[in-house]
């Protein structure tokens, strides 16, 4: 019988330690670690040892073509690279109740011609069936387990032989080769590396549901995303009905890519037009809001900047902003005031970005001083006009990479007229067709241009 030890774990980044430290010499954290229950056994830590293999020249391996499996999901199959890796492990993480579970037995019901085995250890089996049949269950091969051991999931896929396997979630496994408890790091590290060896024997795809922490990071050892070949992020905003499926890692395509998905009654319906959903439909028109040409990843996308300036009831003004970043607001209406002599520090500034979604493009610059303006005065934009320009701190209009897309894709939609920097026109122009390109090189110019065409 080997002997039961005791070992601390950081919960950061799973370093371990034989005792208690304040500071996580690996990460620099503190406070993370934890005590934990592990086994060591020395009779067959010597066995560990696999035949030696030959190096191989880089130029001497053959390359056979990849094979993807299709999910029948479009967004995820764009979000993968064009499909699932036989022999991959992929880990989905998102807040409790974005749709994690939702999603993936959407997708295990729409493979209908794929044997795909559900294991879940936080539901049970009449849970998932009534799921399932909110979703419309139809005719499939998805099979359910409900079962936490590793060892248990295993057996039962060598017998079942699925062609897809998923595990809801990785912190509900335990593995005997542990006495730890579930959702403990070592037990998450040890039921991962199980399932990853089984994937890659048997040339399965594993999905893995996992948790996330308060702080909105994967819950775990920070190894756990290193062992896995894909980083899936899921997440949105619970009052609206969008949800963004991004990739954080990807081993076997771009992590530029995004999924986008609205949420109703009968599950998670694919946006493939996000932009026609994102902008707001007025009836007449309204002071403070502008359209920016946008990219999520490698997606173009218009979306509605709202913006409200009024002047400060109680004395110091308040900076208040929805879906950005509030410094860059900050910079933004410091060089409103310096460049343009605007006198904003003595009035409130509230800001939105329509729809509940995030941006962190530097390209939306342009709109969100445009819809600023437009408060101030209590003048409307044209509505067929949109943005595509960053701003820098001595007031210059910055060009913005891809212009193309931003282009084509405001022509699609409709408008008519897209305001951008001086140095992107040439490629503006290469791709325009019906819609006006109007190109500045100072903030001061804007002013001109938006409150003229109307």
């Amino acid at each position: 019988m080997s002997k039961v030890k005791t070992a601390f774990f950081c919960r950061n980044c799973g370093s371990e330690s034989p005792k208690w430290i304040g500071k996580c010499p690996s990460c620099g954290e503190w406070n993370t670690y934890t005590e934990e229950i592990v086994q060591r056994n020395d009779k067959t830590a010597s066995k560990v040892y696999r035949a030696e293999k030959n190096p191989v020249l880089i130029d001497d391996v053959s390359i056979a073509d990849e094979h993807r499996i299709d999910t029948a999901n479009n967004e995820l199959n764009r979000v993968l690279g064009g499909g699932l890796v036989p022999g991959s492990v992929v880990l989905i993480g998102g807040e409790p109740g974005i749709g994690k579970s939702t999603l993936m037995l959407q997708v295990a019901l729409n493979m209908k011609n794929q044997k795909f085995l559900y294991v879940s250890g936080e539901e049970s089996e009449q849970q998932i069936r009534m799921r399932a049949e909110r979703l419309g269950l139809g005719k499939n091969q998805c099979y359910i387990l409900t079962e936490t051991s590793s060892s248990a999931v295993i057996s039962q896929c060598e017998k079942l032989q699925p062609q897809i396997v998923l595990v809801d979630s990785i912190q509900t496994l335990v593995s005997d080769n542990i006495d730890s408890s579930p959702g403990s790091i070592s037990q998450i590290r040890e039921t991962t590396f199980e399932l990853l060896q089984f994937a890659k024997r048997t040339n399965v795809p594993v999905f893995l549901i996992g948790h996330i922490t308060k702080e909105g990071t994967l819950a775990g050892p920070k190894v756990l995303e290193h062992m896995v070949d894909t980083v899936l992020q899921f997440e949105g905003d619970r009052n609206y009905g969008f949800r963004i499926l991004r990739s954080v890692k990807n081993r076997f395509g771009s992590t530029s890519e995004l999924g986008i998905y609205e949420m109703n009654n009968s599950g998670l319906r694919e946006v493939t037009n996000p932009s026609e959903l994102l902008l707001g439909q007025h009836e007449e028109l309204l002071s403070g809001t502008a359209i920016a040409a946008t990219l999520e990843g490698l997606r173009p996308m218009l979306i509605e900047t709202q913006a409200l300036v009024s002047t400060a009831a109680y004395g110091t003004p308040q900076r208040s902003s929805t879906g950005f970043d509030t410094r860059r607001l900050n910079m933004l209406l410091a060089v409103l005031e310096k460049r343009c002599g605007f006198k904003l520090g003595v009035k409130d500034v509230f800001l939105n970005i329509a729809g509940g979604i995030k941006v962190v493009d530097p390209a939306t610059d342009l709109a969100i001083v445009s819809a600023i303006l437009s408060s101030n005065i209590d003048i409307p934009i044209h509505p067929k006009t949109c943005f595509a320009g960053e701003i820098g701190l001595s007031g210059e209009i910055r060009p913005v990479n891809r212009i193309e897309q931003r282009v084509t894709e405001a022509e699609k939609i409709g408008f008519t007229s897209i305001i951008i920097s001086k140095n992107n026109v040439n490629a503006a122009k290469a791709v325009a067709k019906k819609i006006k390109i109007e190109a500045i090189s100072k903030i001061d110019q804007l002013g001109k241009i938006i409150f003229t065409q109307n």
